[in-house]
């Protein structure tokens, strides 16, 4: 694999991690399953039968979960402790045709791509459960799922479009997030019945 193919595919399993860490697995592993694209070397292990079945079973699982308000927030918070490590180690094996330092930086941004995608997404789908309708919830998850399936896509077809998009993507986590926390902040501490505190009268 090309290093700038092996670059964009190390970027896009971590980000997809992120949202849908099963998605990513099955997908591509069942992409080099059919001989679509050869996978790196220790990548190569998500076409196996077993990896295939167990990320089928849970990709199906998480796409019932993330569509009912509520409980994909308790799933979210859940897989904070598998998508992060889970999108470290795949970032890691998508370099592998590049060597074992390579590997190690792919494994460490990789694993902070995830997290913020992963606490974006965990974020953004707090705030909308705050609606006490269902709609806006599934929109968002379809919304999630096609944006996996074409980023996979962008990776192996138009990696320089995916790694620029990606960056942008990122930013834009970067300025969304922070203001998402103090609005679930501030929706808390309403719902304590906590009053903001007063600010003081200059002259």
């Amino acid at each position: 694999m090309e290093p700038l193919q092996s670059l964009a595919l190390a970027a896009g399993l971590a980000w997809a991690s992120g949202v849908r860490m099963y998605a990513a697995v099955f997908i591509v592993g069942l992409i080099g399953r059919l001989g679509y694209v050869h996978l790196p070397e220790h990548l190569q292990v998500l076409e196996h039968n077993g990896v295939l079945i167990a990320s089928g079973i849970m990709l199906f699982a998480e796409f019932l979960a993330d569509k009912v308000p509520g409980f994909d927030s308790a799933w979210d918070s859940i897989h904070t402790f598998i998508r992060i490590p889970i999108g470290a180690m795949l970032a890691w094996g998508a370099m592998s045709d590049a060597g074992a330092d390579a590997q190690i930086v792919a494994a460490i941004l990789g694993g902070a791509i995830t997290g913020g995608t992963h606490l974006a997404k965990m974020s953004t789908r707090a705030a909308i459960n705050i609606s006490p309708e269902p709609f806006t919830n599934w929109t968002a998850s379809f919304g999630e799922e096609g944006a996996v399936l074409a980023g996979l896509w962008l990776v192996f077809r138009h990696p320089v479009v995916f790694l620029v998009l990606l960056v942008l993507f990122l930013a834009f986590v970067a300025w969304l997030v922070p203001k998402l926390l103090r609005f679930l902040r501030g929706v808390w501490r309403r719902f304590k019945g906590e009053r903001p505190a007063p600010t003081a009268l200059t002259n």
